[in-house]
């Protein structure tokens, strides 16, 4: 998951020199009399790599549009948390700022994906945010052995 601006930076320049290495890559090998079968082969994992990178770009801008699915159950909060923050258009350090703590804290607690974290820390977070939760549950039905 991109979490910041620099990450973000990062990922387009190396989404941009892979998709311009597997361009070469796919002409090295069509010279070297490869069949299409078998560069398709060679070719596939680095583009698979290349397609996860891209979804990670296009999913880090969805959340700065503010665009953000809804999580199915609480293991997803920090996630959330994280997405929260990217939505508002904040920092890890202004984050941190609202929050009273240092910044390497809040980048520890984005990395560990604010795992084990409190439901009252992760209140201040939502609240510093400025963002409304809104809490559903679904009961599912049991299932009867006839």
């Amino acid at each position: 998951m991109i979490r910041n601006e620099n990450e973000y930076k990062e990922a387009v320049t190396r989404l941009v020199a892979e998709q311009d290495r597997i361009k070469k890559y796919e002409s090295s090998l069509t010279e070297q009399g490869l069949s299409s079968e078998e560069i398709k082969r060679v070719i596939d994992p680095i583009r698979s790599f290349n397609e996860q990178l891209c979804e990670e770009v296009e999913s880090y801008n969805k959340l700065k549009r503010r665009e953000i699915d809804e999580i199915r159950n609480l293991r997803s909060l920090g996630h959330l948390l994280i997405c929260l923050r990217i939505a508002r258009h904040l920092s890890q350090r202004e984050l941190a700022d609202r929050l009273g703590v240092n910044e390497s804290q809040v980048s520890r607690d984005e990395r560990n994906e604010y795992h084990g974290i409190t439901l009252e820390r992760a209140a201040k977070v939502i609240e510093v945010l400025d963002t409304t939760v809104r809490i559903g549950f679904e009961i599912k039905e049991p299932v009867i052995a006839e």
